[in-house]
């Protein structure tokens, strides 16, 4: 199967190049399913994704997994169509799961100021899990304002605005297969 992978992708009058390849994200992402699945060897996790950004991250990551588990979705807005946080998190869809007493992995697709993750992490607890785990596939250290746990990254970027792998600038280019930066920001 050919994935969407071109050198560079124009989305929104803007052009954009590869920051991360296709190659690179799958070899992270099978290394973070081994970590998972030692982690929860006999745990029956249940992965929470935040949708939408999520989606492809925790599809691969998922399949990298060799326990049983089970999934669920959640859904924020804190973007809107926005290059940037508004600084204001909106719930738009709530788990199904009853998540009391289990192990939850709570997946998400970046972390930049880290109020997204705060907040969900303390929304969960609510529900009384047993343990809760965040896994981000993207970590903005410099971007991060915020006292936030993350268990498992996939990798540390700068402040980049970043694209592709499920991540979307106003809706589009979540379907690329790798990371892509604007050509205006400078790689490191």
């Amino acid at each position: 199967m050919s994935l969407f992978n071109p050198e560079t992708v124009t989305c929104n009058g803007e052009t954009f190049s590869i920051y991360l390849t296709q190659q690179e994200l799958e070899e992270r992402v099978a290394e973070l399913g081994d970590e998972l699945s030692s982690k929860y060897e006999g745990k029956n996790p249940i992965f929470i994704g935040v949708l939408n950004g999520a989606y492809i991250f925790l599809s691969d990551l998922m399949r990298q997994v060799d326990i049983p588990c089970e999934v669920d979705f959640l859904k924020l807005s804190s973007y809107g169509d926005e290059k940037v946080s508004s600084g204001e998190v909106t719930d738009l869809k709530d788990i199904d799961a009853d998540i009391e007493d289990r192990h939850v992995i709570l997946v998400e697709d970046i972390v930049d100021t880290g109020l997204s993750m705060n907040y969900l992490v303390d929304k969960l607890q609510k529900k009384n899990p047993e343990s809760i785990a965040t896994v981000t596939l993207l970590h903005k250290t410099e971007a991060t304002h915020h006292d936030v746990q993350l268990d498992y990254v996939g990798f540390e970027i700068p402040t980049l605005f970043v694209l592709g792998y499920g991540l979307d600038y106003a809706q589009e280019g979540r379907n690329l297969a790798q990371i892509y930066i604007l050509d205006s920001d400078p790689k490191e």
